[in-house]
């Protein structure tokens, strides 16, 4: 199927997806209305100066199909015709990629929101389930990952359109708590003298969590990866990882269940991202789902709220696939987010 939606809102296919972030970008191409999305293309983001330079290499050159439209999840808030990602050095100019690359349209999204429509795409086959009742069908949902940064969206159901609520909610305040907290907290890096959500739930701050804990007791911090630090800390080998890991996923409860209060989330929470795979066991070891629960005095409201880890290595394009070919399924608006030829 060639050509724009009958209704005019869709976008003309083929169509480029893209889900961009800090660190890796994912390709791939829709090739119609009852397409699923091609076989995905994945680079990383420091071996390409331009978003243009990668797509042209990962798709254009490696393919002999012309994307005539393409929707980009974009990890940062898209505002005007430069945008910068927050935790990488591309800037995404649509102008010039409508320029340069033979596009005719261009929707660019927040990259949460591209994984707030895979929530609705993904099947519970590519879930995990942590704790929690049964979600209701077409209530409130919220995404969150942490990754290069750490990635927060909505997802409400209104007007029989599913609305993702884009947002910064990776930059929230987190504080201290309990006695052992004010011990590690103030070993903490921060950004500006303050914690937010970025300085503990992301790669980096899980090290800088596994070395505020191991200052705390003037131990040594020989980890300088994330990977490293989540190793030992499941295989059980570094007392201080385990910690580390522990609080981290303790203030992944927290966080999560502050964001489920607010999109009153009785559709469920879904943590997503590669750290969230990995540290299953450890998100199911309890922790985690007490902090969620503890949210006095609506405990017993958060106690019926099911979490789920997105266990599918791409989802996002998987939802990015399902808003390119049915467009006005969703609540998504595109003014000031949408360029064309």
């Amino acid at each position: 199927m060639q050509g724009a939606s009958e209704d005019g809102t869709g976008l003309r296919f083929p169509i480029l997806i893209g889900d961009i972030g800090g660190t890796n970008a994912r390709f791939s191409v829709v090739l119609d209305a009852n397409s699923e999305a091609g076989e995905p293309r994945i680079v990383q983001t420091a071996d390409f100066p331009t978003i243009d330079a990668a797509i042209q290499a990962a798709v254009l050159d490696r393919s002999s199909v012309q994307p005539k439209s393409a929707v980009l999840a974009v990890a940062g808030p898209v505002d005007g015709d430069e945008i910068e990602l927050t935790n990488c050095p591309w800037v995404v100019r649509p102008k010039e990629m409508i320029a340069n690359l033979g596009l005719a349209d261009i929707v660019v999204l927040n990259d949460f929101e591209a994984q707030a429509l895979a929530v609705v795409a993904l099947g519970e086959e590519h879930m995990e389930k942590i704790g929690g009742g049964t979600p209701e069908p077409n209530a409130g949902r919220v995404v969150l990952g942490p990754g290069t940064g750490l990635g927060v969206a909505g997802l409400i159901h209104a007007l029989d359109h599913w609305i993702p609520v884009p947002g910064e909610g990776g930059h929230m305040d987190i504080g201290p708590r309990t006695p052992r907290d004010f011990e590690v907290f103030p070993h903490i890096e921060t950004i500006e003298g303050r914690i937010s959500g970025e300085q503990i739930l992301c790669g980096r701050g899980l090290v800088n969590v596994y070395r505020a804990v191991a200052a705390a007791d003037g131990k040594a911090a020989p980890f300088t990866k994330p990977s490293e630090v989540t190793a030992a800390a499941l295989a059980g080998t570094d007392a201080v990882a385990e910690e580390a890991l522990s609080l981290f996923v303790t203030c992944l409860g927290r966080t999560a269940g502050d964001l489920a209060l607010v999109f009153m989330s009785r559709g469920g929470v879904f943590l997503t991202g590669g750290i969230a795979q990995k540290i299953v066991p450890a998100l199911k070891a309890g922790n985690f789902r007490a902090a969620f629960e503890d949210k006095a005095p609506h405990s017993a409201l958060m106690r019926d709220m099911p979490v789920y880890v997105i266990t599918h290595p791409l989802a996002a394009l998987l939802g990015l696939a399902a808003y390119a070919r049915a467009p006005s399924l969703f609540g998504v608006q595109t003014d000031g987010r949408r360029w064309r030829g």
